[in-house]
């Protein structure tokens, strides 16, 4: 069976990435589990550390969830990644399984999960933009064909459409019944919370503008600086 690396990138969550440790550690296809602590200011990366078998790379300042990404990845010579958000609520190793499985039994390229019967916000967005889940599993030969990846921050997802889009991969949709995220107004509170929200915005904004812009030049790679 091919090597499957679970990476989770995470900023200031401590309060949540348990619930997502727990499930990741005990989904039967996973072969390890990467914690990506980016820049966090609490006690995330010393949580994700008392648990066995976890690698945790701590990153002294924020890079963004693109960078953190391709940092966790590069972390790994596993040939297929899954990535998993840090503060989602209802997940369990199953939903883990749900997105792995096609993968190792070549029905896709990409299988990109869904969240459907968790929480109201999160059913919501994704009835709307169901291709931005953070919550995917892929070939390792599709990620690394995102040269930019390392500039990006909440426009990965964007980035990773737009490539298998590009190399006409196959990519699968499963339901994570029950699963939810928390969202930034119930972390942050209502004000900074609502000024991340459009900031996230913003990022996906710019990634599909730098998308369409590599497509009509050559791509460079470019590590993230930290």
């Amino acid at each position: 069976m091919r090597r499957v690396a679970v990476i989770i990138p995470a900023k200031d969550e401590e309060g949540r990435i348990g619930v997502v440790l727990d499930a990741a550690l005990q989904c039967k296809y996973a072969s390890e589990v990467i914690v990506v602590d980016d820049g966090s200011t609490d006690r995330t990366a010393e949580i994700a550390g008392r648990y066995p078998g976890v690698k945790v790379v701590r990153l002294p300042q924020n890079v963004g969830k693109g960078g953190a990404m391709w940092i966790g990845a590069k972390s790994t010579d596993a040939p297929l990644l899954a990535f998993v958000d840090a503060d989602l609520g209802g997940l369990h190793p199953e939903h883990l399984d749900r997105i792995i499985l096609p993968l190792l039994r070549n029905d896709c390229d990409m299988c990109v999960g869904i969240f459907k019967g968790g929480k109201v916000w999160s059913d919501a967005a994704q009835r709307v933009s169901p291709y931005l889940s953070g919550q995917r599993a892929l070939k390792r030969e599709l990620f690394e064909s995102v040269p930019y990846m390392s500039d990006l921050r909440m426009g990965a997802e964007v980035a990773l459409n737009s490539a298998a889009k590009r190399r006409k991969a196959r990519v699968l949709r499963v339901i994570l019944r029950g699963v939810y995220n928390c969202h930034k107004e119930q972390k942050l509170g209502l004000v900074k919370g609502t000024a991340a929200r459009f900031k996230m915005f913003g990022e996906i904004g710019q990634a599909m503008v730098k998308t369409r812009r590599r497509r009509r030049g050559p791509a460079t790679w470019r590590w993230p600086k930290h």
